[in-house]
């Protein structure tokens, strides 16, 4: 049995920032998912609608991996990705850092986990791993502790689809000093801001929520099953690991936890009240979508359509108050 002495589990809400989380407190960093989520540049928003899929994704933060990514080179720590094609070197690029006393990080595909009672497939699923033995691993999955058989284990990693990667695993060390957190938040806010504004896509950013606002009145005839789909749909936005609201309070919260840094910056405290107001616009755009699909009624969508389009443009505002910080 191979166990990372002074691993601490803790309660977490998403599982990107929880897994890597896990990893940055084995280095003597603590630092809450909402800063995680800002410091790495991770939040946004993407409406993503493909001809197979009955409702769109609605995402509110960037591509799995990007905000660990980003995350590592602003604090200055080392990151060390591993990906491969081979079970073999993915078996060691696991239990090579587990036998000299470190955790991983681990990206993989949620269907093949025990713990989950969900028979549904989602490759940008993430998990940090503390130990194993000769038949299984220990995993920690945004909050929790379980034990997962190294041959799901394996099925996990080695999974196709969207998002997949090729068994991507990493550590994080600490080679010395990190860079001060006050000095890459006006750096991190900005970026963030200048991407939501100034989108690649129409389906991204204000745009994209825009885009939603004005189809998602369309959902009850435009998906072959509505009660199951609309209801999975406000499910994944209030409580698919988004910390609620679709990463709108992980992102609220940063900014509060910013005025640490800076307080009384009336930029920052202005957007973050506008984020909190943004906040609530969702979690009741996704109930009057639970509602819709439960009863049928179009008028409950319409209701939420009026509520995303407002909360663009309360977003919007937000953003280019923040562009300046």
């Amino acid at each position: 049995m191979i166990t990372v002495a002074e691993f601490e589990p803790f309660e977490a809400k998403h599982c990107e920032t929880a897994a890597t989380k896990s990893l940055l407190q084995h280095q003597g960093i603590d630092m809450s998912e909402p800063m995680m989520l800002g410091l790495g540049q991770g939040f946004g928003f993407i409406y993503w609608k493909m001809s197979f899929m009955n409702l769109p994704f609605i995402g509110g933060r960037a591509k799995p991996f990007e905000l660990t990514r980003v995350l590592c080179a602003n604090l200055g720590l080392e990151l060390d990705e591993r990906e491969t094609s081979s079970v073999k070197k993915a078996w060691l690029n696991l239990s090579e850092p587990l036998n000299g006393g470190e955790p991983v990080g681990l990206q993989l595909d949620c269907y093949h986990l025990e713990h989950f009672n969900h028979s549904f497939h989602f490759a940008g699923h993430f998990v940090s791993i503390s130990g194993y033995d000769a038949h299984h691993v220990h995993v920690f999955d945004t909050g929790n502790c379980y034990k997962v058989s190294r041959d799901n284990l394996e099925k996990a990693r080695f999974e196709k689809g969207s998002m997949a990667a090729k068994a991507r695993s990493y550590t994080i060390r600490k080679g010395g000093s990190i860079t001060p957190i006050k000095s890459i938040i006006p750096k991190a806010i900005h970026e963030i801001a200048r991407g939501f504004l100034n989108p690649p896509l129409k389906c991204f950013g204000c745009d994209g929520i825009q885009k939603l606002g004005r189809e998602m009145v369309n959902w009850l005839e435009n998906t072959p099953d509505p009660p199951k789909d609309l209801y999975d749909q406000a499910e994944l936005m209030e409580n698919g690991g988004t910390g609620g609201a679709i990463f709108r309070n992980f992102f609220r919260d940063f900014l509060y936890e910013s005025l640490e840094y800076f307080p009384g910056d009336t930029r920052i405290i202005r957007s973050a009240d506008l984020y909190a107001r943004a906040a609530d616009n969702w979690t009741e755009t996704a109930r009057l979508i639970k509602q819709a699909a439960a009863s049928g009624e179009k008028a409950r969508l319409l209701e939420a359509s009026r509520i995303c389009l407002q909360t663009a443009l309360i977003e919007k505002e937000a953003m280019e108050i923040l562009i300046g910080v």
